[in-house]
């Protein structure tokens, strides 16, 4: 005879395998379809311009259309940027170079639907939540019924209500999820800076011409200072004409002295 733990470990090997073999055929049974449905798209563009700053490696600071200064740091190798059609990298942009950007969004509205489909025999209900069905290869499984879910039975629908021991259903429990898929297009394109201007016809040229620099002259020697002499524009002739007078007053005032005494 067979002892209280050797039946204790064929039990639990039996329940292992029940349990198993309910997994498996649901897996089996249990039919799973997906559909996607698009619906009609929706474009939006969006333009950017602006002019090259500053290229730091891979870091580009760009002058906005509205006066702005807009930093693209760590921009990827990949980048291409059309100018005058040639591909440029990041490396190739200079300071002055006129950039576009065009982003094009597109948004599509989906409906993924997942359709399943499960056929058995009831085994045992309870409405309204769970029903017990026998597949079709033997193995047994519960099923939760969702909430106004429809049964099969002889090509009418019935409720969980409607369900009876030994009925053969078919049960299809339909998902419907919406969902929206989103697509960026990016296009770079640029054009060089333009060359300077050349001169206008009416503005004056300048031209330079290189003077002769003439030595220093020689700076002449030191000389001892010389006397000044007073210019020969004088003569006696004042001076004896001043002695005269003062003669001549000196004997008028002494002959009016002698007649008085």
């Amino acid at each position: 005879m067979n002892s209280p733990r050797t039946q204790a470990v064929y039990s639990l090997f039996a329940l292992t395998t029940f349990c198993f073999a309910i997994t498996a055929g649901v897996h089996a049974q249990v039919k799973t379809e997906t559909n996607t449905a698009s619906g009609p798209a929706t474009t939006q563009v969006q333009v950017e311009r602006g002019e090259v700053v500053r290229v730091d490696g891979n870091d580009l600071l760009v002058k906005m259309e509205d006066g702005s200064l807009r930093d693209f740091p760590s921009v990827p190798e990949s980048t291409r940027v059309t100018v005058d059609g040639k591909q440029m990298s990041i490396h190739d942009l200079k300071p002055g170079m006129k950039l576009e950007r065009t982003i094009t969004t597109t948004t599509t509205p989906m409906t993924v639907t997942t359709v399943q489909t499960v056929t058995g025999t009831v085994l045992h209900v309870t409405p309204p939540s769970y029903v017990t069905l026998r597949l079709e290869d033997g193995s047994t499984q519960r099923f939760t019924i969702p909430s106004g879910q429809k049964f099969t039975i002889n090509g009418s629908e019935t409720d969980a209500w409607g369900l009876r021991p030994k009925m053969k259903i078919s049960a299809t429990k339909v998902v419907e999820e919406p969902q929206t898929q989103v697509e960026h297009q990016r296009q770079i394109t640029g054009t060089m800076p333009p060359p300077p201007a050349p001169p206008s016809s009416d503005q004056p040229i300048i031209i330079a011409m290189a003077r002769p620099v003439s030595a220093p002259a020689p700076t002449p020697a030191t000389q001892e200072p010389q006397a000044k002499t007073l210019p020969k524009t004088g003569s006696v002739l004042p001076l004896i004409g001043l002695f005269g007078g003062l003669a001549f007053v000196t004997g008028f005032a002494l002959r009016v002295r002698r007649l008085k005494s």
